[in-house]
């Protein structure tokens, strides 16, 4: 029961605002259950491969040739998810992927450093 509290919002932490619990629940869950798989911890002889794939993405947008060698890689149009996570930080949760992504993918922390109006995540 416990364990179920902490999926439903429940739990420790706080609860999401109301308004945005229910323009999107379906959102929220989904940005829930990704920032769970990929703060799961490493096996001993692999590697937790949902940190892997937020670890290598990059820019749809970037101009250099995507390798396809690693097998988590994607690309995403880091515009629209600057935009979506600049306009989403009342939000933990969203609040919390911008921090695990600022720390864990180069690509991400270049684009952000790199923009003009960074005082819209501040």
């Amino acid at each position: 029961a416990g364990l179920w509290t902490v999926f439903t919002l429940g739990g420790v932490g706080s609860k999401a605002a109301p308004q945005l619990e229910h323009c999107s629940p379906l959102a929220n869950q989904s940005l829930l259950l990704l920032l769970v798989l990929a703060n799961l911890t490493d096996a001993p002889d692999t590697p937790n491969p949902y940190r892997q794939a937020i670890m290598s993405f990059k820019n749809t947008q970037d101009s250099t040739a995507f390798s396809s060698s690693n097998p988590h890689a994607f690309q995403i149009n880091f515009n629209s998810l600057y935009t979506a996570l600049s306009e989403q930080q009342k939000s933990d949760q969203a609040t919390l992927l911008l921090y695990m992504l600022l720390h864990q993918n180069g690509n991400v922390r270049t684009y952000v450093l790199a923009r003009t109006d960074i005082e819209n995540l501040v």
